[in-house]
């Protein structure tokens, strides 16, 4: 089984793909790893957050990610 990361919206542009398969398990410091140093430094804005398993996390920091996980990357929403 893997973990699949989701890149949402400009995140997704950033990473250069839209999803990503890794190895699990995989924390905070994991997929700030994996995520790439463009995508990393978003992901530790306040404004993005993360779900793991269909859940927004309220500290994304103490993300546990186990094998068969979903990580979507939520960027901010605007709208009008």
């Amino acid at each position: 089984m893997a973990i699949r990361i989701l890149f949402l919206g400009p995140l997704a542009d950033l990473a250069g793909e839209q999803e990503r398969e890794v190895a699990g398990p995989l924390d905070w410091d994991g997929l700030l790893a994996l995520a790439g140093p463009e995508v990393a430094e978003e992901l530790q804005m306040d404004r993005v957050n993360v779900a793991c398993a269909g859940k927004v996390l309220a500290d994304k920091t103490m993300l546990a990610a186990a094998d068969g996980d979903e990580i979507a990357l939520l960027p901010p929403v605007s709208g009008g």
